[in-house]
């Protein structure tokens, strides 16, 4: 065998060796990079942050999706409240109400945000159910030394201060929130009321929000506190009572022998029912031997100058 031909064939194999090294180094490569976007995936699914930042969080910690996630929950915190302060004053008309029931305790917010598109995102959603159960749960911590009729009104300042999971603030969750969505927010106002055992709470929430199933949403809401009525028909009574309130928007009870004073009526008692144009809301009352002791109307985007007691 030549030396020549001897040459030739180490040269040969060894760019095979180097070819097979390359496929295998590019093959290596590709299953790296599947792995990292299994994780980018992952990521952005878990927290709904966009692609790049996503990216930049795995990056940042060698694919350790905790530490990612965290740091982007901190830098969202941190660009929401900056947001925040560029957006604070930027008119929050929109948004939704949110009514909760649980067992003889009721709560209802209000959240606000720039537009109706915002409104129905499902972040911002989230956030109305959080502030709705983080003001439960303070009105339950506050009151439960406490019998018979209980009712609190929170205004956003006292609203903001509320914990909500792992401690966090309300206002530091509306930042992170800002942060995700871009637009200004604010927790308005919240009631909350516990009744005795023997008193019923009905609701009714208008332009509602589909797929909501523990708190119910929409631009308007009404709670209403009543007595009486046959026990198997008290959560329609309650609804039907919350549609009138809503649909006709009274501003105090009055009396039940009080007479209507013309289309103008903003007493709840004396007014035309919506459910049957034929009767007052105090005839009906009668007909179902049950009465109404108190009630709260929240229509998304009004001004409000007195909380209603």
């Amino acid at each position: 065998m030549s030396l020549t031909f001897l040459f030739r064939a180490i040269t040969r194999d060894a760019v095979k060796v180097s070819v097979c090294q390359h496929v295998q180094s590019l093959h290596t490569g590709c299953q790296l990079l599947a792995a990292d976007k299994a994780l980018l995936m992952k990521l952005r699914k878990t927290t709904g942050y966009t692609f790049i930042n996503c990216k930049k969080a795995l990056e940042k910690f060698d694919n350790d999706v905790t530490q990612a996630e965290s740091w982007l929950h901190e830098q969202a915190q941190k660009e929401g409240w900056s947001k925040a302060n560029k957006l604070e004053g930027r008119k929050a008309k929109e948004g939704l109400i949110g009514l909760f029931i649980r067992d003889k305790a009721a709560v209802m917010v209000e959240v606000n945000c720039e537009t109706d598109f915002v409104a129905r995102n499902e972040k911002f959603q989230q956030l109305v159910k959080d502030v709705a159960f983080a003001t439960l749960a303070h009105h339950q911590d506050k009151n439960q030394s406490k019998a018979g009729y209980v009712k609190s009104v929170l205004a956003g300042d006292e609203l903001n201060k509320l914990s909500v999971a792992e401690g966090a603030s309300l206002a530091d969750h509306v930042a992170l929130t800002i942060g995700r969505l871009g637009e200004n927010m604010s927790v308005k106002r919240a009631v909350t009321v516990g009744i005795p055992a023997e008193w019923c709470i009905g609701s009714y929430v208008h332009g509602g929000v589909s797929g909501q199933t523990e708190v119910a949403m929409g631009r308007y809401g009404a709670l209403v506190v009543f007595q009486g009525g046959k026990e198997e028909e008290q959560e329609v009574l309650g609804r039907k009572l919350g549609q009138h309130i809503v649909g006709e928007a009274p501003v105090s009870l009055g009396n039940m022998d009080d007479l209507p004073c013309g289309e103008s009526e903003t007493r709840l008692l004396p007014q035309t029912f919506l459910g049957d144009p034929s009767r007052t809301v105090a005839q009906f009352l009668r007909g179902q031997q049950a009465r109404v002791l108190d009630f709260v109307r929240f229509q998304c985007g009004e001004t409000v100058s007195e909380e209603a007691k």
